[in-house]
């Protein structure tokens, strides 16, 4: 198969245990080609941890799942030198931690201190890990989805800002649609039945053959080629401008926004952008792939005022006014 249709298969296969959810099912195959990481955020029993899962398992990649907790420490995420003596002799090894797999699961990561959040920055941005002065580098293939609640707030610990620019997109998930929700019952209720069977008669079936890496590095390679026009680099650049200079624009952003976006933000445009083009089927961006992934790339990069948050708004809100404002090229 092709890259494309590898990625179309991956792509239908998450949506078959995924119901109603197309627009995080997109996102989170944008993240994996995009080779960024991901904060997932949404009520409980909305299938984030679903949702990567399904990405994860039909990929050929080695998952990892960390629940944070409160008393998590950052040993338990990157690992740690051990004393091995064996024949009257000792010597320290390194036992990898969690934190060592393609496609790694931090699940509920605002429950963890700042200590063990700040643990993930190095693996995220410089894929590698330093413990005891020695520094390991994690595979070619990896990426972090961190999942949050947002609205439980007891024993709970705010991501740093720091942390948060190392996320490529903070993508959110919304409740489903009623006919959806019936949707989502009939699936679980016939995933219920076949593992009855199946452990009935003790035989398992044969699972469909996985993507393999391969098909996600070549899809990368093609992604790098995606031709982006002078106009479409300055319309991104502007974009991200636009939240460091609001009053330029609009008194109300000036009013709404006290920080803006770092370059990062810019750099996620490109890379989300050119990876939403060539999911379209086209070489070359053009401004709806830039509108299409704008939210989710600077919901977490931008500071609201507390005149913003007494008016009730969300992030959401100022990047489509911050939209409205910019000129398309």
């Amino acid at each position: 198969m092709t890259p494309a249709e590898s990625i179309t298969a991956l792509r239908a296969r998450m949506q078959e245990s995924i119901v109603g959810q197309e627009d995080v099912v997109e996102r989170l195959i944008i993240g994996l080609l995009a080779n960024g990481n991901l904060l997932v955020e949404g009520l409980p029993g909305l299938a984030k941890t679903r949702a990567i899962k399904a990405l994860a398992r039909n990929l050929e990649a080695k998952f990892s799942r960390v629940q944070f907790t409160p008393d998590l420490l950052p040993a338990d995420v990157t690992g740690s030198e051990i004393y091995h003596q064996e024949g009257g002799k000792g010597e320290f090894q390194f036992q990898p931690g969690p934190i060592f797999a393609n496609i790694v699961l931090a699940d509920e990561i605002n429950r963890a201190p700042a200590k063990v959040q700040a643990a993930l920055l190095e693996a995220m941005e410089e894929r590698q890990v330093t413990v005891a002065g020695k520094t390991h580098r994690m595979e070619p293939l990896f990426m972090v989805m961190a999942t949050q609640n947002p609205v439980e707030q007891e024993g709970t610990y705010a991501l740093p800002e720091a942390q948060m620019d190392r996320f490529l997109m903070h993508v959110l998930i919304t409740y489903p649609s009623v006919e959806d929700e019936v949707e989502v019952i009939k699936l679980v209720r016939g995933e219920e039945t076949a593992a009855a069977a199946a452990g009935e008669s003790k035989q398992k079936s044969e699972p469909p053959p996985v993507i393999p890496q391969e098909a996600i590095f070549s899809a990368r390679r093609e992604i790098s080629a995606i031709h982006v026009s002078e106009a479409m680099e300055r319309y991104m650049a502007d974009l991200v401008y636009a939240t460091r200079t609001p009053e330029v624009y609009s008194p109300d952003l000036a009013r709404w926004i006290e920080i803006g976006g770092s370059p990062r933000a810019s750099l996620a445009l490109d890379k989300c952008g050119r990876t939403h083009a060539w999911l379209s089927g086209r070489d070359y961006v053009d401004p709806q792939d830039v509108r299409a992934i704008v939210n989710d790339v600077l919901r977490h990069r931008l500071t609201l005022s507390y005149e913003a948050q007494g008016e009730g708004k969300s992030p959401d809100q100022v990047i489509d006014e911050i939209v409205a404002q910019v000129s398309l090229p």
